[in-house]
């Protein structure tokens, strides 16, 4: 069994060096026509692509190959007016050199897009705002040359009272998605409303792979049991040339179960590792905890001082 880490967008231990930096629209407001408005979105976007190339550098040098990217490089990526097809392609020579280091490296980088992205919304025009992030997240992927083994983490969506309707609208939102956006979409169960029993099914009727949350789970628990969550979990993924990934994280506190802390409960993850050993698959982690590439480099400590 082999298990690598990844954390979530910015380095703890790189000075100035944001991937997410941004800028409001009141401000962009006060410029005084639309192409300075562009021209101040590109140069952030320019240097939030700087920003992830100088992070993924630093992970190579402490041997981290797993990654999620920040899912604000490109800001106001998809607001009316100012969407980022005005200006990727030239930003294209940026976005390839960061798609050849990853190539080249063989690193595993996926984004989770935001929460308002809702395949089941109720609502035509959430859906459709959702469609058009997703459609964001794909051109710059495929700007940095990244195939569909190159993931997007989304959540099933809102319960709107009713699960089951809630279920098959997710289908038929699915369904209407572009089949080269349909390859790179993955699932997580989440801590209220879908648990990890409904994500596998899902995943399962859909022919996509599911990333077992286990904090989630903790929170919002189903009836099967870890081991064999994880079992199944992994199974769809078989069809994929990545190995399975999950999601990891301690609870803040007894009070505030449903938030990470900052780093990950040592015992609770050996707790972990005993399930997962009796699995005996290779898989990744993403760890989800605040401190980020600090909390992932104190487990490898506690595991590398282990053997």
């Amino acid at each position: 069994m082999n298990i690598r880490f990844g954390y979530v967008a910015m380095s703890m231990n790189l000075e100035n060096c944001s991937p997410s930096k941004t800028a409001t629209v009141s401000v962009l407001d006060k410029l005084d026509d639309h192409k300075n408005k562009i021209n101040r979105l590109k140069h952030i976007a320019r240097e939030n692509l700087k920003n992830t190339l100088r992070i993924l550098k630093y992970n190579k040098a402490k041997d981290i190959y797993v990654y999620r990217m920040s899912s604000k490089i490109f800001p106001l990526a998809t607001y009316p007016g100012l969407e980022y097809t005005n200006y990727i392609e030239e930003l294209e020579p940026e976005l390839k050199e960061l798609g050849d280091f990853i190539k080249e490296n063989k690193m595993r980088v996926s984004s989770h897009p935001d929460h308002f992205v809702l395949l089941n919304s109720i609502s035509k025009k959430v859906y459709e705002d959702s469609v058009k992030d997703l459609m964001y997240h794909l051109g710059m992927f495929e700007a940095m040359g990244l195939d569909e083994n190159y993931k997007f983490v989304l959540h099933v969506g809102g319960m709107y009272k009713n699960k089951q309707d809630s279920i098959l609208r997710f289908y038929e939102g699915f369904e209407k998605l572009e089949d080269r956006l349909k390859k790179r979409i993955i699932l997580e169960n989440d801590d209220k409303s879908f648990n990890a029993e409904d994500v596998l099914n899902i995943c399962r009727k859909v022919k996509i792979p599911m990333v077992l949350d286990v904090h989630h789970n903790n929170c919002n628990k189903c009836d099967i049991q870890l081991k064999d969550l994880l079992n199944k979990a992994f199974d769809t993924w078989n069809d994929e040339k990545m190995v399975p990934k999950i999601h990891y994280s301690s609870p803040k506190d007894s009070k505030n179960f449903r938030n990470h802390a900052n780093y990950i409960d040592i015992k609770e993850f050996k707790d972990f590792l005993e399930v997962a050993k009796l699995v005996n698959r290779d898989f990744d982690i993403m760890l989800e905890a605040k401190e980020k590439d600090n909390a992932l480099l104190e487990i490898r400590k506690w595991l590398n001082d282990k053997v």
